[in-house]
């Protein structure tokens, strides 16, 4: 019954009308513990429950509070987790995302959303479900939340191994679009009993700290700053790297550049300028086959500038990453 999970190159494709969600919001039941968007974290019919001290990472998702966690998801990624009291392994998947949340130190908040009590995320979600699954045949289904788009991950109780690789690649995007926030107090309840984890080296923090208040040109700086002390410094790199992705697509209009890049395939900043948002969006495998068409096409300096453009993208993604590794046999046979 379960349906596999589908690719995250085939998500945020169209935006979801989720403003029929932005009611104003219920307060909640005395005695509740409100969780974002005044939504009951835990709470009454909750499937599943977080450890001691990370309670913010489980919220019962409600038609009245869903707006607010829509809007939080532009800094905390969110997972919504679609279930029913009816199909119990559906309610029980819930304690699977929460405990993959728990390990990843709060990177995600898991929503726990009852299918019968909430039709109105139901409908708000309907055109991007159907787009992604057709018709809905399992239970629960599992949608991620980033930047108040949708990701349709899977339909059905998947393999946890499944279930860690979609994450990945889903916080990888949240990464690439500056969605680095985490569920308050997770890691500090991950880490009691344990040695703490080491500091950032400041240099680091320094990039962090730039790219939350959105100044990229000093995360930038602060990586190269890093780099020149230490060569070999692979997270400096790949911070540096992602940091010049985000500062080729901020201020582009998406609309505006996928129109000019399908007017004219031939255009080759507008199809540089469509596969780096294809990137930031999470559609790696397409971003990867569009320069890859691209340097079929071209010639000469061309030809070298989608090339170069291309392998800086495979260092944002990552060189052991199987998408890179693909790629790169394809761009080979593309060259020669």
């Amino acid at each position: 019954m379960t349906q596999p999970s589908q690719p995250l190159s085939a998500a945020l494709r169209g935006a979801v009308d989720l403003s029929a969600l932005s009611r104003p919001r219920q307060q909640a039941q005395p005695g509740a513990a409100a969780g974002p968007g005044g939504a009951p974290a835990g709470g009454s019919g909750a499937p599943a429950s977080a450890p001691p001290g990370a309670d913010g990472i489980l919220v019962q998702g409600t038609d009245a509070g869903f707006n607010a966690l829509v809007t939080g998801s532009t800094s905390v990624p969110a997972v919504l987790v679609l279930y029913t009291d009816q199909i119990p392994e559906s309610a029980q998947f819930v304690q699977t995302m929460v405990d993959e949340a728990v390990a990843q130190e709060g990177r995600f908040r898991v929503v726990a959303v009852d299918l019968a009590a909430n039709p109105g995320i139901v409908q708000a979600l309907s055109p991007v479900l159907q787009e992604a699954f057709g018709q809905v045949s399992a239970l629960p289904v599992v949608v991620g939340l980033l930047q108040g788009q949708p990701v349709p991950f899977f339909l059905g109780v998947q393999p946890v191994e499944q279930v860690r690789a979609l994450l990945e690649q889903f916080l990888s995007a949240a990464v690439a679009n500056g969605v680095t926030g985490r569920v308050e107090g997770v890691s500090d309840a991950q880490s009691e009993g344990e040695e703490a984890e080491e500091e950032l080296p400041p240099l680091h923090q320094q990039a962090y700290d730039a790219i939350d208040r959105g100044d990229l040109d000093a995360a930038a700086a602060a990586y190269q700053q890093a780099l020149e002390q230490n060569p070999k410094d692979e997270d400096a790199r790949l911070g540096l790297w992602q940091v010049e992705l985000l500062r080729r697509t901020t201020g582009l209009d998406l609309n505006a550049v996928r129109a000019a890049a399908a007017a004219d395939p031939a255009d080759v900043q507008a199809q540089l300028q469509a596969a780096d948002l294809d990137l930031v969006g999470g559609h790696v495998e397409d971003a990867f086959l569009r320069l890859i068409d691209l340097v079929r096409r071209t010639s000469g300096d061309e030809r070298n500038t989608v090339r170069q453009h291309l392998l800086g993208q495979f260092e944002v993604v990552g060189a052991t990453d199987p998408r890179v590794v693909k790629a790169r046999q394809s761009l080979m046979s593309a060259l020669f």
